[in-house]
C-alpha cells in the first residue's frame, strides 16, 4: 500500500484527537499483512498516565479485531518535524514486528521511513523471558 495513503488516513484520524492538555493532535495508520488499515489518535486524560497514543489506539483496534501481523504504520502530527512513536509505543510495536516500517511524517505531508528496529535497537522481546 502507497504511504501517502497511510499518511492520509493517520491525518484524518489526527482530526479525531483529545488533546486538550499538550494540544499536539497525532493520528496514526496501521496496515495489516492483509491489507487492512487500523487508524488511531492520541487520547489524554486528566491523570496524565491514563493517555493513550496514536499508535497504540491503532494497534489495541487491530488486535481487538483479531489482527496480529503488521508491516507498516504511518504516523503524524500538526508539528513541523517528523513524528516519531514515543519509547512506549516503539516497545508495544515489538511485540508484533520489529521489522515493521515506522512512516514518521509532518504537518506538510513530507515523511521519512525507518524500520522498528532502527528506532528500538536492542529492544527487549519474549525472547528475552
Amino acid at each position: 500500500m502507497d504511504n501517502k495513503f497511510l499518511i492520509n488516513e493517520a491525518k484524518k484520524a489526527m482530526e479525531n484527537s483529545y488533546s486538550p492538555y499538550s494540544n499536539f493532535k497525532v493520528g496514526a495508520a496501521l496496515l495489516t499483512d492483509t491489507g487492512e488499515v487500523f487508524t488511531g489518535c492520541n487520547i489524554e486524560n486528566a491523570s496524565f498516565g491514563g493517555t493513550n497514543c496514536a499508535e497504540r489506539t491503532a494497534l489495541f483496534k487491530a488486535i481487538s479485531e483479531g489482527y496480529k501481523k503488521f508491516t507498516k504504520i504511518a504516523i503524524i502530527s500538526d508539528s513541523k518535524n517528523y513524528t516519531a512513536p514515543c519509547g512506549i509505543c516503539r516497545q508495544v510495536i515489538s511485540e508484533f514486528s520489529l521489522d515493521m516500517e515506522v512512516i514518521m511524517a509532518n504537518k506538510n505531508g513530507e515523511y521519512t521511513t525507518k524500520r522498528l528496529r532502527e528506532l528500538l535497537p536492542l529492544a527487549f522481546t519474549s525472547e528475552d523471558l
